[in-house]
């Protein structure tokens, strides 16, 4: 099975977890869930589907950086809340 094959396949398993911890209810331990299905989410599109694994870490880390900040402001968002 190809590598693309593969990052699709764990997108959805992401996805349906998503789906999953969303409709379980409201709360801090859905909405970490939530946040580390989008981290793991953006790891695969940008580690493999991007195929960015092989790219400078500078290009890496700055877009790993991005989905970072936002579940960290996120996470801040709902804890102060």
């Amino acid at each position: 099975m190809s590598v693309l094959s593969l990052c699709w396949i764990g997108l959805a398993l992401l996805s349906l977890a998503t789906v999953g911890f969303g409709s379980a209810g409201s709360g801090a331990l859905m909405a970490g869930g939530v946040l580390v299905a989008a981290l793991g989410k953006a790891w695969l599109i940008v580690d493999r589907f991007m195929e960015l694994h092989r790219a400078p870490r500078f290009w890496r880390g700055l877009l790993l950086a991005w989905p970072l900040a936002m579940a960290a402001a996120i996470g801040l968002t709902l804890a102060l809340r």
